[in-house]
């Protein structure tokens, strides 16, 4: 694995600040059951990393005492930590909105099918990952099988009223297979929507478009390609000035796995910590957060591209 943050320590990326706090997105931990060629995590069958209970309940005390309204969970599979349905009930008797970032399989595996019942209950929104509608380029982006069973879960999740019932939301997200910007966000759901219900039968409500992110695994692959300093001209010849003033930093925090806080969650695979300096969800004043000024670097002109890239897909 290269070493990619010392690449991106670029000074030109604007300047910018934490308008407000409305989502905290919680790393339960790297542990994946895939491992897939355009991860930012790193994440793998083989990581160890997970938040414990200790954490968990830091994080929700957190939410509690500051109003959080929003809460989304991420990996790794964050299904995998054995506290996702204890953050998940907590949050809900707390009327905090939980989102799963889910990469489906994990729903189909040995102590985790009674998952997709549990997450009707609660009204879990599922932000799933499925990177194209055609078989072969899921399974050449995240392992063989994983398009068919990924299709199983779809199956599943819709049997139980996601992608109809209006509260049970399930989005799709959508990546580029390689050095590319997404295409645009509106045209490709139309697509995703209509060859996915008219060969498979399966249905959903909105597609995320997302911009792959130069760091960690795909970042060490753009590097061994020699593609890497291509792939940054694309992405800062794609600036848009409209998506600055909706990068998702500006009204999140992310937290890792032993509770530590990051702009987001880019910014904790490259250990780029909140103002520069480790500090704990424990000793948080949400007071201070707002107008403080945004750690970057040239990652940052991934979220920036085109129509802008976020963890809720396409900003403009």
């Amino acid at each position: 694995m290269y070493k990619i943050y010392p690449l991106l320590q670029g000074k030109d990326f604007p300047h910018i600040e934490r308008n407000d706090l409305n989502i905290l997105q919680v790393n339960l931990g790297y542990k994946c059951n895939q491992r897939c060629l355009h991860c930012h995590v790193n994440a793998g069958p083989n990581r160890k990393e997970m938040m414990d209970l200790k954490t968990v309940k830091q994080v929700i005390k957190f939410s509690v005492e500051n109003n959080i309204k929003k809460i989304d969970l991420t990996g790794g599979a964050p299904e995998m930590n054995k506290y996702f349905k204890y953050i998940i009930r907590a949050c809900k008797e707390n009327n905090i909105h939980i989102s799963d970032r889910c990469n489906l399989t994990i729903l189909d595996s040995d102590g985790m099918r009674d998952l997709p019942e549990f997450l009707v209950k609660h009204k879990v929104e599922i932000i799933a990952s499925l990177p194209c509608y055609i078989e072969e380029n899921v399974n050449s982006q995240r392992g063989k099988g994983v398009f068919e069973k990924s299709i199983k879960v779809l199956r599943k999740l819709n049997s139980l009223g996601y992608g109809e019932n209006k509260e049970l939301i399930l989005n799709l997200v959508y990546n580029p297979q390689g050095p590319e910007l997404p295409p645009e966000q509106s045209k490709l759901e139309i697509d995703y929507k209509h060859f996915l219900a008219e060969k498979y039968k399966v249905f959903f409500n909105k597609l995320y478009t997302i911009t792959n992110m130069p760091i960690n695994r795909f970042g060490s692959t753009l590097v061994s390609k020699k593609m890497f300093r291509d792939y940054m001209r694309v992405l800062k010849n794609s600036y848009s000035e409209k998506a600055l003033e909706h990068v998702m930093c500006r009204g999140l925090i992310s937290i890792d796995y032993n509770g530590y806080v990051y702009d987001c969650d880019f910014n904790q695979m490259l250990s780029m910590p909140l103002s520069g300096k480790r500090i704990h969800i424990s000793e948080i004043n949400i007071k201070n957060l707002i107008g403080k000024k945004i750690m970057t670097a040239d990652h940052c002109y991934g979220c920036t591209a085109g129509t802008g890239s976020s963890c809720t897909g396409s900003l403009l």
